[in-house]
């Protein structure tokens, strides 16, 4: 019989070990110590608040993602914001206002949600933004970041704000890191790794797992060497292909297993860091997070999305609540068609089915 899932639960659980689990790192950190202490508590109401909602039929995710900027200042290769039109050099006009994702920060605090990864193009790009993040201490803000624009100023505004969290990309050595995202920027995300540490900032890594680099950023050596840098968050996440050419570079059942039985062994030797891995993790969540499960999308322009990687809303939040947008038609028929659920193959989920996603929308 099969066990029966409570993803809320497991959310929060999962959040409450997260930071408990960087709390033992940064114990000899005054500072980071006193934010996570305070957090852990904001934790436990926000948890209190989503189940309040839960048990009147409203259930809220713990995570949101929002992508603030539809610009960036690198060109990598297989880029799949790019592609998608996401991300370009000409949206700006339609990026939503530095105002309204304050009140949607806000939105999101007063509902019970506890992370909102920040996301771009590159979302340094929009300092106003991060800075309307930071006045909210309920609420942690991962800022997904090419690590490029974590000048000293920056830096100074997330020493005293330890709600924002750097993850910076990497590739993996600096050949593969290069090779991907242009010359010379392996140097700088070291730099900027290097600077973080000596403040003792709390900061990670995410890793775009290929076919080229698996064995590379699985290696013990390679995730000791950025432990030893002060990395204490670590995001494997798998990469999609955008274009045929590139499809030879996305994992495979083998990579995916491989993947799988490597972030085992990483978990029991660095007890002290936070493995996270998407989508593979969601096998054991019950299925795929999105469309509100776990968590949704919010582009650059406002468009409420099951996921990054499935660009489709009926809703905006220009002129919508976040509790609006959670009622979205299409992620109900997503769920109502069992969409989300089933057997984890690995892989994105919605992006495998992107035509069935398009005929709900269309109907």
């Amino acid at each position: 019989m099969k066990k029966t899932f409570n993803l809320s639960e497991y959310m929060s659980r999962g959040i409450e070990i997260i930071v408990k689990n960087v709390l033992k790192s940064s114990i000899k950190n005054p500072k980071e110590t006193q934010f996570l202490i305070k957090y852990m508590l904001s934790v436990s109401a926000a948890n209190n608040r989503r189940n309040i909602l839960e048990s009147k039929g409203e259930h809220i995710p713990p995570f949101l993602m929002a992508s603030i900027s539809s610009s960036c200042n690198l060109y990598c290769k297989g880029c799949y914001a790019r592609a998608s039109s996401s991300c370009g050099d000409n949206l700006k006009d339609t990026e939503i206002s530095e105002e309204r994702w304050e009140q949607l920060f806000n939105e999101a605090r007063e509902l019970g949600i506890s992370f909102i990864l920040l996301l771009g193009g590159e979302p340094l790009m929009r300092r106003g933004i991060i800075e309307k993040a930071s006045s909210v201490k309920e609420i942690v803000f991962p800022i997904f970041t090419n690590g490029i624009l974590l000048d000293e100023d920056y830096i100074n505004l997330i020493d005293k704000n330890r709600n924002l969290v750097p993850i910076i990309s990497i590739e993996g050595n600096e050949y593969q890191t290069d090779s991907r995202r242009g010359k010379n920027t392996y140097n700088s995300i070291m730099t900027a790794v290097d600077n973080l540490n000596k403040r003792k900032i709390l900061f990670g890594c995410s890793i775009t797992v290929t076919t080229e680099n698996i064995k590379t950023v699985t290696n013990e050596g390679f995730v000791q060497d950025l432990y030893n840098k002060g990395t204490r968050v670590l995001v494997f996440v798998e990469y999609t292909a955008v274009v045929k050419s590139t499809e030879k570079l996305a994992p495979t059942k083998r990579e995916r297993l491989l993947l799988e039985k490597k972030l085992e062994e990483l978990r029991q030797a660095f007890e002290s860091m936070v493995f996270l891995s998407f989508p593979g993790d969601e096998k054991y969540m019950g299925g795929c997070l999105a469309a509100g499960r776990g968590f949704f999308h919010i582009n650059a322009n406002g468009s409420a999305e099951p996921c990054p990687l499935s660009p489709y809303s009926d809703v905006n939040l220009k002129d919508s609540s976040l509790r609006e947008a959670l009622k979205s038609p299409l992620f109900k028929k997503l769920k109502d068609n069992e969409m989300l659920v089933g057997e984890h193959k690995g892989g994105c989920t919605l992006f495998k089915k992107e035509d069935d996603v398009k005929k709900f929308l269309s109907t």
